[in-house]
């Protein structure tokens, strides 16, 4: 299992700067639905909020569990 899982986050560690782009923008584009001018938007403004934290907390997991995984490589002796 764990084998598995350093393959998902070694190989496809482009997925998590993905992720939490799409959750800064998210982010973003809720905060500006909390001006005055889009009122009516508030409440999807809220949901922007909520996913997109949401969406850069995995992310931010995805990077903190790349650096684990290269750390440990670092510090394994190699196998033979």
């Amino acid at each position: 299992m764990i084998e598995l899982l350093r393959l998902i986050v070694k190989d496809y560690g482009w997925i998590h700067g993905t992720i939490g782009l799409v959750g800064n923008c998210a982010f973003f584009i809720g905060s500006i639905f909390f001006l005055p001018d889009f009122e009516a938007w508030k409440t999807a403004g809220v949901w922007l909020f909520i996913g997109g934290s949401l969406l850069m907390l995995v992310g931010a997991a995805g990077d903190l569990a790349v650096k684990f995984f290269d750390s440990s490589e670092r510090r394994s002796p190699p196998a033979s």
